[in-house]
C-alpha cells in the first residue's frame, strides 16, 4: 500500500512541478484516492484554460502595420466590397499560447486574406503575425488560419469554420477585383470593383493540411479508412460539394464513426 501511494504522490508531484506534496511525510499513507483525481483535474483544466487579457493588451502585444489598399486606387473609388464583414464587430482573438484577447473590433478582408483590427483611436490595422493566432471570432463567425494544400503545393490562410471535429470543414471566401472599364459606343465607363465569388470548402482531417473539396472523389480519398460508408452516406443522402448544408451533414457523420 505504501508503495503504491508512494507512486501516486510521484505522479502528482511530476503534474504539478511541485515537491511540496512530500511534507506530509508519515501522513502520506492516509491521502486519498479523491484527491489525487482532484489534483490531476485542477491541473489539466488550467492547462486547457486561456488567460483573459483586454483589447489594450493585444494592441500592445501584435505586430501593427496599416491596413492600407495593395491597390493603385483609393477606397471610395471602387465599388463592392474586399470584407467579409465591412464594418468593424466586436471579437475575441486566441493564441496558440493559450491567451484569449477580448474586446477587440475585428474584420476580415477576403481580398488581402488578412484579418484587420480597430485601435483604440479607431485606426484599422493588420494582423502581421498570424501564425500566433487558434482562432478569431466576430459576430457569427469563427476564423482559423490554417495550413492547406492546392496543387500539390502547401499554403498557409485563414479559413471560416463551419464544423470543428476529428475532420473540420472550412469555407473560403472569395473576391476578385475588376479593373475599371473604359467608355464604349451606347456604353458608359465602370469604374473598378471588388466581385464576390462563390466560397470555396476544405476539409481537414486532423493536423493534415486542408484539401479543397471540388469533386466526391476528393472526399472518399480523404477518409480512406470509412470510404464505403462515406460513399454509402453521399449517394443515400445526395450530398452536393457546392452546398455547406450539404458538406456539414457529411462531416458530422464522419465525426460520429
Amino acid at each position: 500500500m505504501d508503495n503504491q501511494v508512494d507512486k501516486y504522490i510521484e505522479t502528482i508531484n511530476i503534474i504539478t512541478g511541485s515537491k511540496q506534496l512530500k511534507v506530509f511525510g508519515f501522513m502520506k499513507i492516509f491521502l486519498p484516492l479523491q484527491l489525487i483525481i482532484i489534483f490531476f483535474n485542477i491541473n489539466v483544466s488550467a492547462q486547457s484554460a486561456y488567460e483573459i487579457l483586454q483589447a489594450v493588451d493585444f494592441f500592445n502585444y501584435t505586430k501593427l502595420e496599416r491596413g492600407e489598399w495593395k491597390l493603385s486606387y483609393k477606397e471610395t473609388e471602387i465599388g463592392g466590397s474586399p470584407y467579409l464583414n465591412s464594418e468593424f464587430i466586436e471579437g475575441s482573438v486566441y493564441t496558440n499560447s493559450k491567451i484569449c484577447y477580448v474586446g477587440i473590433p475585428l474584420r476580415y478582408n477576403i481580398y488581402n486574406d488578412r484579418i484587420e483590427f480597430q485601435t483604440e483611436d479607431g485606426t484599422p490595422q493588420v494582423m502581421t503575425v498570424p501564425e500566433i493566432l487558434e482562432k478569431a471570432e466576430f459576430g457569427e463567425n469563427t476564423l482559423e488560419y490554417s495550413v492547406y494544400k492546392v496543387n500539390n503545393r502547401i499554403k498557409r490562410g485563414y479559413f471560416v469554420v463551419t464544423e470543428k471535429g476529428d475532420a473540420t470543414l472550412y469555407s473560403r471566401p472569395r473576391v476578385i477585383f475588376e479593373g475599371a472599364k473604359s467608355a464604349e459606343p451606347f456604353k458608359a465607363p465602370e469604374p473598378p470593383k471588388f466581385i464576390r465569388q462563390s466560397d470555396e470548402y476544405y476539409i481537414r482531417v486532423g493536423m493534415k493540411p486542408a484539401v479543397i473539396i471540388s469533386k466526391k472523389r476528393d472526399i472518399e480519398v480523404l477518409f480512406p479508412e470509412h470510404k464505403a460508408e462515406i460513399r454509402t452516406f453521399i449517394k443515400e443522402n445526395k450530398i452536393n460539394i457546392n452546398r455547406s448544408e450539404s458538406l456539414t451533414e457529411l462531416v458530422k457523420f464522419y465525426n460520429s464513426l
